[in-house]
């Protein structure tokens, strides 16, 4: 197969979901183990182009990208026109893969694209109005494809309850944890001991606001670490944070996933998770769960966590085990060739 894959997000400082698209793609690299290929593309900025292409250096892939002034309008407006069709600028392919940021036509092949979460069309008040128009045109789109990813179950039935999609032309492919989040390595250390979040106040469903109102309830025993008070993190840099830590937090009030569970596990940490379902399968059996909207069962969840350390921290390097971005990519290059 041919696979042409858009990596236009790759341009910007990485979150979730630039984790996912690299993972992935690195994944597929592995497991197409010369047998196919893959073909990187998309427009970008004038100032995105040498993050994207450090990002995939290293990686075996063709690419067709094209830099232009106006990345964004560009994305929208091609996606908008449904032409050119993306073949006049990747040449021919078996399979296209759009992401959240655009969704350009095509004359032949498979159509998938990856729906990371439907936060967007459920809590659109709490999102700026371009947000919701964009993941509401991209999940629009999704009604189209041969194929769609999902990364757990919890959004596969989201998917199919919020868009109709069947169930039948859905694929879960579940992120990975790099190589680097492990219990040996470099320690960050701020002089105490301290628990870590990747929550931030910038964003309603990552919930830092009642987080810190949890921590008036522990008063002095733990400092709180926030990446609100670090700054952006690379990635990089996640690894000693999460291994410096006595405990992580992850109180999201809704999530596709939750990579930053399973990379604090690998990491050698005890967890505190979210009892809300959308992170079931990041927590497992493995963290201690806590009611997102309530301050003190977030303080008490800590508190436990802490205390059950030595059962945790081997749960949890068990339980990310599961999770390996060759699988991620095994199972896209599957859910291409089926379509076809």
């Amino acid at each position: 197969m041919r696979i042409a894959y858009d990596v236009t997000p790759l341009s910007h400082p990485r979150t979730g979901v630039g984790t996912y698209i690299l993972g992935a793609l690195a994944g597929m690299v592995e497991a197409a183990a010369g047998e196919h290929e893959l073909v990187v593309f998309g427009p970008v900025s004038v100032r995105g182009r040498p993050l994207l292409e450090e990002t995939l250096s290293g990686l075996p892939v063709r690419r067709r990208l094209v830099t232009v002034p106006f990345a964004h309008a560009t994305r929208r407006a091609w996606s908008a026109a449904r032409w050119p069709p993306a073949e006049r600028f990747v040449g021919r392919f078996d399979a296209l893969h759009f992401t959240d940021w655009m969704f350009p036509a095509q004359r032949s092949g498979a159509r998938a694209t990856m729906i990371h979460d439907l936060g967007p069309l459920r809590f659109p008040e709490k999102l700026h109005p371009r947000t919701v128009r964009m993941h509401t045109a991209n999940a629009n789109a999704a009604r189209a494809c041969d194929v769609v990813f999902t990364n757990s179950e919890f959004t596969a039935g989201d998917v199919v309850e919020t868009l109709g999609i069947a169930r039948d032309r859905i694929r879960v492919a579940r992120p990975g944890v790099d190589a680097s989040f492990s219990p040996a390595g470099e320690r960050h250390s701020t002089g105490r001991p301290y628990a870590f979040t990747t929550a931030t106040a910038t964003e309603w469903r990552k919930n830092l606001d009642t987080l810190r109102v949890a921590w008036r309830e522990l008063g002095e025993e733990l400092q709180l670490l926030t990446v609100d008070e670090l700054g952006y993190v690379p990635h990089e840099r996640l690894p000693p944070l999460y291994r410096g830590a006595e405990v992580f937090v992850y109180p999201s009030r809704f999530e596709g996933f939750g990579i930053p569970v399973v990379e604090a596990m690998a990491s050698g940490v005890p967890t505190v998770v979210s009892s809300h379902p959308s992170l079931d399968e990041a927590a497992g059996e493995a963290a201690v769960r806590a009611d997102p909207d309530d301050p003190a069962s977030l303080a008490a969840a800590v508190r436990e966590a802490i205390a059950r350390r030595d059962e945790l921290v081997p749960r949890g390097l068990e339980h990310a085990t599961r999770f390996t971005w060759l699988e991620t990519g095994r199972l896209h290059l599957q859910g291409y060739a089926d379509a076809l």
